[in-house]
């Protein structure tokens, strides 16, 4: 268990809660959750769900029909040809990162992961006796990738490397250059991809691109998505993974023996949710962008603070070195001073030194009192 880190955003959640219960007002920028509600067809077809009698086991892999329609909606959005037989249903986007490492991975390869990053992909690298190989993101570069220093990171023991794109914490894009970089670099060498694309659909400028489509890649690729962020059904716990073929039948193994199977009322909510309205959802995104440009804006006028415009996902990662505080003490105390909950850049590797994460999943309001804080909090430490 040493080798298995954590969540930081869960952490910081706890300690800020436990401060709103002694009386402060706290504003929640650490967690990375739609503040929506799921939207109501999607509630009403898991309820139906549930009086119809969809409370019993089902195929470790999942329903073949909600299989079919994540497939179908994959092939439309990525530009390739997906088959429901190569999809693999799960509680939640997670297991598809630890199923896979569990899967490939032996004790003694290396696994490039993009640094900072989700903090799981290496907890789950290392816990699974892997060696983690940050593949650092440049803040000169907009939190790209120098491919030269990927190259030579490879090994004869890298087995798999894991791209998100838009990343988190970065809101960072991989360009269409940089991405057939990376797919020549894997056939080159034989790895495999994790492509994390759970945030494509909050992409505010251009149009996704997966690696899964780029030629010879679809049987080296394995594309994580889900209907968490998307459809704000983050307690249902459910996503899904397109996996070469090779890899479904021990990926379902690794459901059947750990979770037997994901919530069958849940899987016909997220069938509607993939086949019914996306006004909700779209709407979502439109309110996203609003919020983020509000951000950054307000970022940008505080003394000490630089903060990049994130071309997806819904968190801004600006840079604190001007303040003289590092991450750590900044995100301490702008919680226990100032009320405004942010997760220090280290939370996300040892990259993100020098820098902070803000959740913009807050109401409008909310995010320009937390602007006007941060702004009350840096003056009044250094006026």
């Amino acid at each position: 268990m040493s080798r298995l880190g954590t969540e930081t955003a869960f952490e910081v959640l706890a300690k800020a809660q436990k401060l709103e219960a002694q009386g402060k007002n706290i504003i929640h920028l650490e967690i990375g959750e739609p503040d929506f509600d799921t939207p109501e067809n999607i509630v009403s077809a898991g309820q139906q769900a549930l009086q119809d009698g969809f409370t019993s086991y089902n195929p470790s892999p999942g329903y073949g029909d909600l299989r079919d329609i994540v497939a179908n909606e994959i092939s439309k959005s990525r530009g390739i040809e997906a088959s429901g037989e190569n999809i693999v249903i799960t509680p939640g986007g997670k297991p598809i990162m630890f199923f896979v490492i569990m899967a490939l991975i032996e004790r003694g390869d290396e696994v490039l992961y993009p640094n900072p990053g989700f903090p799981i992909y290496e907890s789950m690298i290392e816990f699974c006796g892997g060696t983690a190989v940050p593949m650092k993101l440049h803040g000169d570069k907009d939190f790209n990738i120098n491919v030269e220093e990927v190259r030579n990171q490879i090994t004869p023991n890298t087995k798999l490397m894991i791209i998100n794109s838009p990343n988190n914490p970065c809101g960072s894009v991989i360009g269409l250059e940089e991405l057939e970089e990376l797919a020549l670099l894997a056939k080159e060498n034989d790895i495999l991809v994790l492509s994390d694309e759970i945030y494509i659909r909050f992409l505010y400028e251009g149009s996704h691109q997966s690696i899964a489509a780029l030629p010879g890649m679809m049987d080296r690729t394995i594309i994580l998505d889900g209907f968490s962020k998307t459809y704000a059904m983050t307690g249902w716990r459910i996503g899904y993974g397109l996996f070469p073929e090779e890899l479904v039948e021990p990926v379902s193994r690794l459901v059947t023996n750990s979770v037997s199977c994901t919530a069958s009322f849940t899987q016909i909510a997220a069938a509607e949710a993939l086949v019914g309205s996306q006004d909700r959802p779209s709407a979502m995104v439109e309110e996203f962008k609003k919020r983020r440009d509000i951000v950054v804006a307000g970022l940008n006028s505080i003394e000490g603070i630089k903060c990049a415009t994130p071309k997806g996902a819904f968190y801004a990662f600006p840079n604190i070195d001007g303040t003289g505080m590092s991450s750590a003490e900044f995100s301490n105390r702008l919680l226990e001073e100032a009320g405004v909950a942010v997760l220090a850049g280290e939370s996300f590797g040892k990259y993100g030194a020098g820098y902070i994460r803000l959740s913009f999943a807050n109401s409008t309001e909310n995010l320009q009192e937390a602007i006007s804080r941060i702004k009350q909090f840096l003056e009044s430490n250094y006026s």
